[in-house]
């Protein structure tokens, strides 16, 4: 017990996020706890209480470091910027499914998490955009990202999968009673090759340059 002791004291702050957010992946992070935290790092639970008065400022430091993995924009090309900043927030969430609920949950929001938003938003007025139309960007941008993430997580097939789906539901009532249904999926599914992460720059790019109009609002 004496040995557990010592190795719970000599834990980092950063080695305990860095493990919270492995099982978090793992597992999700409802079924994360300070005991389950403690079990995984090999140390006592009460150890942890050192570096993290409670849950939820565990979850406030795990939801820095995905915000520390999300490249910010840069660069004189607007659109260009926000579309690597969209790609790259999109490959966080896929890294880390769990984070989809939380990123921009916090109360308590750390350093990074605020350095991020003061970023986007200062990139958005550096490339034209009014105050309030900044907001409007970066609202609607993440609505695209985050809804995108949601529905990618939810389907039930990938694209090695996708065209055995649409041959067992063309045999069943969609081939039956719902045309447009049937021919959408013989024209682009059936054929093979779909892939559902491929209408994430085709729906981007359309959000992209609804924005520029808005951009050139007075």
């Amino acid at each position: 017990m004496a040995g557990v002791a010592r190795r719970g004291a000599g834990l980092s702050r950063d080695e305990i996020v860095a493990k919270a957010i492995t099982v978090a992946d793992a597992e999700g992070f409802e079924r994360l706890s300070m005991r389950r935290l403690g079990d995984a790092l090999g140390v006592e639970a009460m150890s942890l209480y050192h570096h993290m008065p409670n849950k939820i400022a565990l979850l406030d430091a795990m939801v820095d470091c995905v915000f520390e993995e999300i490249t910010l924009p840069a660069g004189t090309d607007w659109q260009a910027g926000m579309r690597t900043r969209a790609r790259s927030q999109r490959e966080a969430l896929r890294r880390h499914p769990w984070a989809l609920r939380l990123l921009e949950s916090r109360s308590a929001p750390g350093p990074a998490n605020l350095r991020h938003h003061d970023a986007v938003l200062g990139f958005l007025r550096g490339a034209g955009f009014s105050i309030r139309a900044a907001g409007h960007a970066y609202a609607l941008l993440d609505a695209f990202v985050y809804g995108f993430a949601v529905q990618e997580q939810a389907l039930p097939f990938d694209a090695e999968t996708a065209s055995e789906l649409a041959s067992s539901m063309l045999g069943g009532a969609a081939g039956a009673g719902f045309p447009h249904l049937a021919e959408f999926m013989r024209a682009v599914i059936l054929p093979g090759g779909y892939d559902f992460a491929d209408e994430f720059d085709v729906g981007l790019d359309l959000v992209l340059d609804a924005l520029e109009s808005l951009r050139k609002r007075p």
